[in-house]
């Protein structure tokens, strides 16, 4: 199994920057990739924000968020990143972190099988 732990949210103003880290433990070696995913209101879908490989050398970004978020890996601490930049008002939110251990579907929820307990995020105007 796979432990995952977020940590760096909080309250900032619209056009700021906050970077937010999600530290991985336990089988990370059955991890291809990791991800953020983000709920904006209880009861919505998770929706995707942007994925490294487990390499770190291969990157997506959700459209929402190309050009402002960065995600990064720290391979010496197992260690995910994303710093968000230029923030907005809707980028407020629920961030999770997520690992899966498949190639395809790294925009796919249903394709991540460890999830963290959130880090919230909120962005005001």
């Amino acid at each position: 199994q796979v432990q995952l732990v977020e940590s760096g949210g909080g309250l900032v103003q619209a056009g700021g920057s906050l970077r937010i880290a999600c530290a991985a433990s336990g089988r990370t070696s059955s991890i291809f990739r990791m991800a953020w995913f983000r709920q904006r209101f209880q009861g919505d879908e998770r929706d995707f924000v942007a994925t490294v490989n487990w390499r770190g050398d291969t990157k997506y970004y959700d459209d929402s968020v190309k050009g402002r978020f960065i995600i990064s890996k720290e391979n010496t601490a197992d260690t995910v990143y994303l710093q968000m930049n230029n923030l907005k008002p809707e980028d407020t939110a629920l961030y999770y972190c997520a690992t899966s251990p498949k190639m395809t579907g790294w925009a796919n929820r249903w394709q991540y099988d460890a999830w963290g307990q959130g880090t919230q995020v909120t962005v005001s105007s």
